[in-house]
């Protein structure tokens, strides 16, 4: 099918995807230009590690940091008696959760080149605060200047997905709900995609913070490594 083969195509262009130039290592905290390459270099490996684990089969569903839930009218964490019946069988609860899921996958597919390019041209104000910050200090600041164009480049491909996957279920339990429709969930499934997006790509800033060397980058290891010297 031509949807994982797409997929496995992104997956390949992240993990090739060139980082940005930088005429030295830059290991002294005081040069500003080389401390937001640093940055840039770190939110790519961290953003390429995110997506190469998120968008492999049923990533999303098998990431307990990144799994999306239901919203609450379609069952959640915790699925009612009165919906559970409505609902059928635990397996059709199980199917609606893959849904989902597999729904954030395509979005996430739509965000990445979105993310790269968001990465590449932001600004960064506080290079320093940023290095010197929290374990997912970069990806905040990601996140913040990114403001709603994560929305924007997710929510359509998690309307496509839901609209080509099991629509028998879709329906089903979208009848079954109160204060919901697809459109609803639609933008549900879209911010939590993003959030997810943001915790994943900050799970891998953390580990490459506390680890800088294995980064196998030798600026991110220079600026993140002078830290915890």
């Amino acid at each position: 099918m031509a949807q994982p083969l797409t997929r496995r195509r992104l997956i390949a262009a992240g993990l090739v995807l060139p980082l940005f130039a930088l005429p030295g290592c830059a290991t002294r905290l005081g040069d500003i230009a080389g401390l937001e390459s640093a940055i840039r270099r770190l939110l790519t490996l961290s953003s390429q590690r995110a997506f190469a684990r998120l968008l492999a089969d049923e990533g999303f569903f098998r990431d307990d940091l990144a799994r999306i839930q239901p919203p609450p009218q379609l069952g959640g964490r915790s699925v009612t008696a009165a919906l559970a019946v409505a609902l059928g069988t635990r397996a059709v609860q199980d199917r609606l959760l893959r849904v989902v899921n597999a729904a954030a996958s395509e979005g996430a597919a739509r965000a990445a080149p979105v993310i790269y390019d968001s990465i590449r041209d932001m600004t960064i104000s506080d290079a320093l605060g940023i290095v010197r910050g929290g374990p997912t200090a970069a990806t905040d600041y990601l996140a913040s200047a990114m403001g709603e164009r994560i929305f924007d480049a997710i929510f359509p491909g998690v309307g496509n997905a839901l609209r080509l996957a099991e629509n028998g279920v879709i329906q089903r339990v979208l009848e079954v709900a109160t204060g919901i429709n697809f459109p609803g969930l639609q933008a549900d499934v879209t911010r939590k995609t993003a959030a997810a997006l943001y915790r994943a790509i900050g799970r891998e800033e953390a580990a490459i913070r506390a680890d800088p060397n294995a980064a196998g980058d030798p600026v991110v290891a220079g600026v993140f490594g002078v830290l915890r010297r």
